[in-house]
């Protein structure tokens, strides 16, 4: 899985299938409840931590399901394979916008949605106005009024899959769209460019503070546990500095949540997804 992930770490998985469509999926489905063998979704892989000795089962990557559809009255709908930057430039020639903050943001709308990422105090899901869903072996589509979600949290079933958001959106000049995502890039690419493998922030933002402000203040910036390091750019990334392991990463995290609430009493969550077979 190190091939299919952000943070280049991760042992192998037991079967790697790429489906065309929705029917598609649902046959593969089928067919691994069959054979009693366990899967997992993946887009780009960004925001996913695989342990070393891999996942026993199946990784299913939705990157084909990747239509953007206009579908008029200022909404559009994206599958969850699609990449957020292009929603917003598909978005950007309709004259829409309202969710340049994911410009920046690596990876697709499927991730997007699961975490809720945002930036700048927005979250994705406060313009989906509905998600399509594969629950129980069928399709179909659910409101947000229907759902739970919060700040980088959406719940729903293990086994539910996220198809496609319908998301709704602003009257906007493509220039006003230009603009947000030129900042949010360069933004990014100054604050966030640190030069190595990473899956983005590692952690959560708590509530009404920066995780990496806390983490600084815990003397971790540009620590460094075998080939995992503490970023000395932005220290809520941890950055795979050549040849690190997943258990590299997994130990610097209990060494920077220890320390940040030795400092401020505060717990650190994890923000990537840590999926696989743990070590016996």
């Amino acid at each position: 899985m190190s091939r299919h992930t952000s943070l280049k770490v991760g042992g192998p998985a037991d079967l790697y299938a790429v489906p065309e469509d929705a029917d598609d999926l649902q046959n593969l489905l089928q067919g691994l409840k069959n054979l009693s063998v366990p899967w997992l979704t993946i887009g780009k892989g960004y925001n996913l931590l695989v342990r070393d000795k891999g996942i026993r089962g199946a990784i299913i990557s939705l990157e084909r399901f990747n239509r953007i559809a206009d579908l008029g009255n200022r909404r559009i709908l994206a599958e969850a394979g699609a990449e957020n930057l292009a929603v917003v430039r598909f978005a950007q020639e309709l004259g829409l916008g309202g969710i340049g903050f994911i410009s920046g943001i690596p990876g697709t709308v499927g991730g997007a949605i699961k975490m809720n990422a945002g930036a700048y105090g927005s979250g994705i899901l406060e313009r989906t106005e509905s998600l399509t869903l594969l629950r129980d072996g069928r399709v179909a589509e659910y409101r947000m009024a229907e759902l739970d979600y919060g700040y980088r949290h959406l719940a729903l079933p293990s086994e539910d899959i996220v198809l496609a958001a319908i998301f709704n959106l602003d009257q906007r000049e493509p220039q006003q769209t230009e603009e947000e995502i030129r900042k949010d890039l360069e933004l990014r690419r100054s604050k966030h460019n640190v030069g190595f493998p990473s899956a983005g922030s590692f952690f959560k933002n708590p509530p009404g503070q920066a995780a990496w402000r806390l983490i600084d203040a815990a003397g971790m910036r540009g620590v460094r546990l075998g080939g995992a390091q503490v970023s000395e750019v932005h220290s809520n990334f941890l950055v795979n500095t050549g040849g690190a392991t997943t258990h590299d990463f997994l130990e610097l995290s209990i060494l920077v949540k220890d320390a940040v609430f030795k400092t401020s009493g505060v717990t650190l969550e994890e923000e990537v997804r840590i999926v696989g077979e743990e070590n016996s």
